[in-house]
């Protein structure tokens, strides 16, 4: 027989649900923020470091081949810059002119456009002046009455144009002093991709003994840095892939049309293209005033911009994104949202290096065990 007090006995409580202490949250959130700070602060030295690195991610496998031709690494990595700068030089040479030429063009260009908008601007407030006298003749007092109260409409195009034009200057001033900054660095940039191809395995391996001890921890280190190298390589040639399909279809399509420059307008699309989102709509932009410059026509600016954007669309936004999401196995819409946050973070050179960084990051969760969870919300 059952004793009633064990019938009646409550269940054992459950287990207690693990909580953070409130000052480790908070602790964490000020790390946070610390981190972003001195990543926004430090952007100038940041920027050309990682940029840097992934250089000499792209050129490893290249002084890898010619290290298994017995070519030692520091000659090998000596072999490629002086090839990749060679190149540039090259192609700077052969498009030196058309270039020169095209930013000759610009300031007549900004004011041509800066002209039909205004004549544009000036022919709709005639318009919109001819309607209200109507209307003032129509309805009488009351509505001259209502339309005293608003402020004229030339004054309120004085204003948003002034505005406009401020934030404009501002956020150009600080991409093109970043912009200055990276190329016044290049040769120490040049310097630290040659140290890092030069040293070759020496890195990894003293980065592989700092872990401890551990055999399974040095073997965990390897498959992460096996993994990251090859997925920042894999990510960079489709990349450079992708671009140059861009910088090739730009060129045949404003040929077709008859745009002059059109060699020098596809380089431009190409190299603009590496950095996502942002590099097209500038091009598009910049490449309707040259159109319009041609032609005189906005038919024919539309054309061209049109042209432009097909082009990036076809060829960039649909096939290097999903490239890009194959490759570095990463969610499109989390891919996304970090562009924005390291555009906002660094601006253009932000879009550049973001993808690279969250690629970086999610093996690494992939590979941590307590960080697994965030490799799933990364994936795809």
């Amino acid at each position: 027989m059952i004793a009633p007090d064990a019938v009646t006995t409550p269940s054992a409580d459950p287990a207690p649900v693990a909580r953070i202490p409130a000052i480790t949250l908070f602790a964490g959130i000020l790390a946070t923020i610390a981190v972003v700070g001195a990543l926004y602060l430090a952007r100038a030295f940041f920027v050309p470091l990682l940029i840097g690195i992934l250089a000499s991610y792209a050129l490893r496998p290249i002084v890898d081949v010619l290290k298994a031709w017995r070519i030692p690494p520091a000659a090998g990595a000596a072999l490629v810059l002086a090839a990749l700068v060679a190149a540039t030089s090259w192609a700077a040479l052969s498009w030196g002119d058309d270039a020169a030429a095209l930013i000759e063009k610009l300031p007549e260009m900004a004011r041509k456009v800066r002209q039909q908008v205004s004549d544009t601007r000036r022919d709709r407030a005639g318009s919109f002046r001819q309607i209200q006298e109507a209307a003032t003749e129509l309805q009488g007092a009351a509505t001259a009455a209502t339309s005293d109260n608003k402020p004229p409409k030339s004054a309120q195009q004085a204003i948003h144009p002034a505005e406009t034009t401020t934030w404009l200057q501002d956020y150009a001033f600080a991409q093109t002093a970043l912009l200055a900054n990276v190329v016044a660095q290049a040769p120490i940039v040049m310097l630290l991709v040659y140290f890092l191809l030069a040293a070759g395995e020496h890195f990894r391996r003293k980065l592989v003994q700092s872990v401890g001890p551990s055999l399974s921890a040095k073997k965990d280190a390897i498959r992460i840095l096996d993994e990251i190298d090859s997925q920042i390589q894999r990510y960079l040639l489709a990349t450079l892939a992708c671009n140059v399909l861009i910088g090739l279809g730009t060129w045949l399509a404003f040929k077709a049309m008859g745009v002059e420059h059109a060699g020098a307008w596809g380089v431009a699309a190409g190299v603009l293209h590496f950095i996502p989102y942002l590099g097209p709509g500038i091009f598009a932009i910049v490449s309707g005033a040259g159109g319009f410059m041609q032609f005189g026509t906005a038919v024919g600016a539309l054309a061209v911009a049109g042209a432009s954007l097909l082009v990036a669309t076809a060829i960039g936004s649909l096939v290097m994104t999903w490239v890009q999401s194959r490759v570095a196995r990463i969610n499109a819409a989390v891919l996304f949202i970090a562009l924005l946050f390291f555009g906002w973070l660094w601006g253009a050179w932000g879009l550049l290096l973001g993808a690279p960084l969250l690629a970086i990051c999610k093996v690494i969760c992939d590979r941590v065990e307590p960080l697994k969870p965030v490799g799933e919300l990364l994936g795809r």
